[in-house]
């Protein structure tokens, strides 16, 4: 007994240190435990998803056959840049047709024009001969038959001016439509060159030269490269801390060296169950909020070789803030890039 007394006494500071290392591990355990990423007091929540980007559909507005192509899958473009062209042998078919309509529309006006001119002298001349007149009966030089007859033939010549007058606005208005005919036959042969709406990179060249293709078909897939985000699905613990304009990072599995930075730009309203494809570290959450991960329009450019939809990758996103910082992916730094452009 004696003996284990004096094994105790000497043994004392080691069982006191590892006593009290066994509850300092046992207070970091439970602070681990409590900020764990799906619980309110944590600084960063962890979250997969796949990486997507904005797609803009090419589609022609008028049926019609596809005369060339200029885009490959995969090529870069830049917003006017043209994908295909369309048949337009009809719409400049009609578009001279037009044209010949308005050339005859503004030799009518002429000739109105001419014709209220000549109706204008003829009324003045009426108007003379019917003063003439009327001063002469007023002398009994000329009868009241003469009279009315003159007076006659002022009025008449008087309703030619109107006559002549709404003939050159008829002519007028035929001109007027003929050039709006122009203007759409024009617009119709412009839409005929499809165009790329954004700057972005072909995902799908859908038709070949010679296709016939319906109103509204798609002809190509441009991805808009400086339109990309990340979903990922937060339990409602971290929802209600996630807030618009949270700073986040994007690391894909692809190249994890090159954490992105991001901004949150959605939050849903409202839960929903969580799709099959994510994975919670909670399987008792069943109900998750949307969240997206934004990356910045210029980060987005300068990686566009990077970015691919559907490369998979986990989002990292600022919450609450915690007394010991977690693991944060830092931005990519322009050498950085480069050296993983190299590799």
């Amino acid at each position: 007994m004696k003996q284990t007394i004096q094994v105790l006494t000497r043994y004392r500071g080691f069982i006191l240190g590892v006593g009290a290392s066994a509850l300092v591990m046992s207070a970091a355990w439970a602070t681990w435990s409590a900020l764990g990423p799906d619980t309110p007091a944590q600084q960063v929540f962890k979250g997969n998803g796949r990486l997507e980007i904005q797609r803009v559909e090419v589609a022609t507005k008028f049926a019609g056959k596809v005369l060339s192509v200029a885009v490959s899958e995969g090529q870069s473009v830049k917003a006017g840049d043209v994908i295909a062209r369309m048949d337009t042998a009809d719409l400049v078919a009609q578009l001279a047709g037009v044209q010949a309509m308005r050339q005859r529309a503004m030799q009518a006006m002429g000739r109105a024009q001419g014709e209220v001119q000549v109706q204008s002298i003829k009324a003045r001349v009426a108007q003379l001969e019917f003063d003439n007149a009327l001063d002469l009966r007023k002398q009994d030089l000329v009868s009241d038959s003469e009279l009315q007859r003159r007076q006659a033939q002022r009025d008449g010549e008087r309703a030619g001016i109107s006559i002549a007058t709404s003939a050159r606005g008829e002519a007028q208005a035929a001109k007027e439509e003929a050039e709006a005919g122009m203007l759409r036959l024009k617009q119709a042969i412009d839409d005929h060159t499809l165009r790329a709406p954004v700057d972005g990179r072909i995902e799908h060249r859908v038709v070949e030269p010679g296709s016939v293709i319906p109103a509204g078909g798609r002809v190509a897939t441009v991805l808009d490269t400086t339109l990309v985000h990340m979903t990922v699905f937060v339990s409602s613990a971290v929802a209600g801390q996630v807030k618009l304009g949270d700073e986040a990072r994007i690391v894909l599995d692809s190249a994890p060296e090159l954490p992105l930075p991001a901004r949150v730009s959605f939050v849903s309203s409202e839960a929903q169950f969580t799709p099959k494809h994510v994975e919670t570290r909670n399987e008792r959450d069943k109900l998750t909020y949307r969240v997206k991960l934004t990356v910045p329009p210029d980060v987005a450019t300068r990686h566009i070789s990077l970015l691919k939809g559907g490369l998979t990758g986990m989002g990292h996103v600022r919450v609450a803030p915690r007394a010991v910082e977690p693991e944060w992916p830092e931005p990519v730094s322009e050498e950085r890039r480069r050296v993983s452009a190299w590799r």
